[in-house]
């Protein structure tokens, strides 16, 4: 079938994520792989929802995209606002 090939690059294209996750020059490159990397278990998901025939996990794949963009858009506002908290210490004020 052709959807193991699908599955199998899925896979690699997490694993590569999660290691420009662990090893991204900058805190933007890792936010971004974090997000590409749930994009893709979303991907994932909705594949193995179609092979196996159950429709109920494109329920959790839809959940998961939700949190996920949330979750990237709370850590990029956290660090966006430490980063100014930081500027204006060193202001001295």
């Amino acid at each position: 079938m052709m959807f193991y090939p699908v599955l199998f690059a899925l896979i690699a294209t997490m694993a590569l994520a999660l290691a420009r996750a662990l090893l991204g020059p900058s805190l933007y490159d890792r936010v971004l792989a974090v997000n590409m990397f749930g994009t893709k278990t979303v991907l994932f998901l909705a594949v193995t929802a179609f092979m196996l025939g159950r429709p109920d996990f494109l329920d959790l794949a839809l959940a998961y995209a939700l949190i996920n963009f949330i979750g990237v858009l709370a850590v990029l506002q956290f660090f966006q606002s430490r980063e100014i908290r930081r500027r204006y210490e060193r202001q001295g004020r």
